[in-house]
């Protein structure tokens, strides 16, 4: 069972060649369907067209044969009585001599039924054929009658040749000679017009085939051509996705580096100097309180302590800049509130924030995303724009939400420092691409310049109302 889902399983290129061969099968199977069928429905038109032309063509025949046949006895039938029995007699006698072909021969019945002439088949004369039908059970005497009685007319049925004994169509025309109430007509049996039917059918059904394997072979070369151009496709994107993909792994470890090697300048920096200040105070009122100067052991254990206290919001604000606990807690406004605020009290940048009122709706990554791209964002200001002036907003609306970081500096550099900078909004850019969103970044240089960063996250990031009360829920269970 294991070896047969490996069997079935796809690599991502063949179901992308499969997904793109799919589409094309089914369109030109669709198309050789429709080419046959109209190919099947104009031949058999053409073939009918041809079976109706052949046919009145021996019907024509027929009747031509039975003008000439009336026109040889007419001299006698005209001059002769309904009970001129010699004339009678004399007719049939002509009529039987008149046959033509292999089985072409001309017949009489009276209108009671009663064969006269039939040269060919000699058991059918003086035996009444009232009610014979051929194999199918169409009506043949009687049917001659009726024609007959009306003046002229064609009949097909089912008949016997009397040159092989086998039953072909036939087509019959008769006349009627009112004064003496017989039938006259011939047939000719149109076996030779159903082959040359069934023959120009099967020619068709033959170039149908052709058509198909034809289409078939195209079908396969184009899908043949479509696979090995996804495969050759799927080799050439995995070879650029590798590459982006050993880009993006050196650039995360990079970036680790670059955070660890920050965090380990702000402790080495920061706290590291005021724990060796808090342990040279601690030392000197040992020192002091060891000699009995407890008055002169207070200065350095305030001088401690107050340095002590300094270790402790350093140590917070690091934490709060590796993940801030406000923007679990709170939501991302809140966070955003006192990023900016820490910004303003550090730098004496003046900075304003202002958002609506979210009530928590953006979901956990979103609101990572956001936070980070404003920290990436102020850090850029600080490092490089010379503003003097910062303004965040953050609202929602009909199309999701969206973030804007507006400064009054001297915009995008264009010298060595566009490196650096160049990183963090490449890190901004990748963040809201994984989120869907959209990064606008408008800059200009001079005395009125600036930089406006605009990050967008689509609807989708929008948590509903349910989802919005659940999410406490999760977290006090957690």
């Amino acid at each position: 069972m294991r070896g047969f889902r490996n069997l079935i399983s796809l690599t991502y290129g063949q179901k992308l060649s499969l997904v793109a061969a799919i589409p094309l099968i089914v369109a030109v199977a669709a198309i050789a369907f429709f080419v046959a069928y109209e190919a099947r429905a104009t031949a058999e038109r053409e073939i009918q067209a041809l079976e109706r032309r052949l046919v009145e063509a021996k019907k024509i025949e027929l009747r031509n044969y039975v003008t000439q046949a009336r026109n040889g006895f007419a001299y006698i039938y005209g001059r002769a009585s309904p009970e001129d029995q010699a004339a009678k007699t004399l007719v049939t006698q002509i009529l039987s001599a008149m046959i033509y072909g292999k089985d072409g021969f001309f017949f009489v019945y009276d209108y009671e039924g009663n064969n006269l002439v039939s040269p060919r088949q000699t058991e059918f004369i003086n035996r009444n054929w009232v009610g014979l039908t051929d194999s199918d059970g169409t009506p043949v005497v009687d049917e001659f009658i009726r024609l007959a009685r009306q003046g002229a007319g064609w009949h097909s049925f089912m008949w016997q040749k009397p040159s092989t004994g086998e039953e072909a169509q036939m087509i019959a025309y008769v006349v009627g000679l009112q004064d003496w109430r017989w039938v006259v007509g011939t047939g000719v049996f149109i076996d030779d017009i159903v082959a040359t039917v069934a023959n120009a059918r099967a020619e068709v059904e033959a170039r149908v085939q052709r058509t198909f394997l034809y289409i078939g072979g195209i079908v396969l070369a184009a899908v043949l051509i479509v696979f090995a151009s996804g495969m050759l496709l799927n080799f050439r994107e995995r070879r650029l996705a590798d590459a982006k993909l050993k880009e993006l792994t050196q650039r995360v470890f990079d970036a680790q580096e670059e955070e660890r090697g920050r965090v380990a300048r702000e402790l080495h920096d920061g706290i590291s100097q005021i724990l060796v200040g808090v342990r040279y105070a601690l030392d000197n009122a040992r020192r002091r309180l060891s000699r009995g100067d407890d008055e002169g052991a207070r200065v350095p254990l305030d001088k401690g302590i107050e340095n002590l206290g300094s270790a402790i919001t350093e140590v917070r604000r690091i934490s709060r800049d590796l993940r801030p606990g406000v923007l679990d807690d709170l939501g991302l406004g809140p966070a955003l509130k006192a990023l900016t605020d820490d910004f303003r009290e550090r730098t004496g940048i003046e900075t304003e924030f202002s958002t609506v009122v979210f009530r928590n709706r953006l979901d956990q990554d979103s609101k990572i995303a956001l936070y980070r791209i404003a920290q990436e964002a102020l850090t850029n200001i600080e490092r490089h724009s010379g503003a003097t002036h910062v303004t965040i907003d953050l609202r929602g609306h009909k199309k999701g939400a969206t973030m804007r970081i507006t400064d009054n500096g001297h915009g995008l550099p264009n010298g060595p420092d566009r490196v650096s900078t160049g990183i963090g909004l490449r890190n901004m850019q990748e963040r809201i691409e994984q989120l869907d969103g959209s990064l606008r970044i408008l800059s200009s240089r001079g005395a009125r310049g600036g930089t406006v960063i605009e990050a967008s996250l689509p609807l989708s990031h929008l948590l509903s109302p349910q989802e919005e009360d659940a999410t406490p829920k999760r977290k006090a269970g957690s």
